[in-house]
């Protein structure tokens, strides 16, 4: 069994990253953010969300995440949709809710990779492009 993975981990991921930086709200909810542009950040489940969700809502740690496109966001959900999911907050928006605790090392490095991507400048992406798995 893996381990569960924690806000540490996603840091170090995150960090990893050319250009990365790391930002903590008042309310200590966790970001990173590539030349100012958020990609990866901690977002507990609103009120709204758990309305939503209903007996399916998550109860441990959920990590958002920006990817390139709907399409993307639309396929990881129906792959996986033990782990990665989305609410009606995030519709028309290139964005993944996932339960941290249900991702591997593997998977959360790369779901942080392609978070990255599709916000780092295009100078800095050419610089250091992502290698897929």
């Amino acid at each position: 069994m893996n381990a569960v993975l924690t806000w540490d981990d996603v840091a170090t991921a995150c960090l990893a990253l050319p250009g990365t930086t790391e930002a903590v709200s008042s309310r200590g909810r966790r970001r990173w953010l590539v030349r100012g542009k958020t990609f990866v950040r901690d977002r507990p489940l609103h009120l709204t969300d758990l309305a939503e969700l209903g007996d399916a809502a998550p109860t441990g740690p959920i990590l958002v995440a920006y990817l390139p496109d709907e399409g993307a966001r639309r396929a990881m959900v129906a792959a996986e949709p033990e782990v990665y999911f989305t609410t009606a907050h995030f519709d028309g928006q290139p964005i993944v809710q996932a339960r941290l605790e249900a991702l591997d090392a593997r998977s959360l490095t790369e779901l942080i990779a392609e978070a990255w991507a599709s916000r780092a400048p295009r100078g800095l992406l050419g610089e250091h492009p992502i290698e897929e798995a």
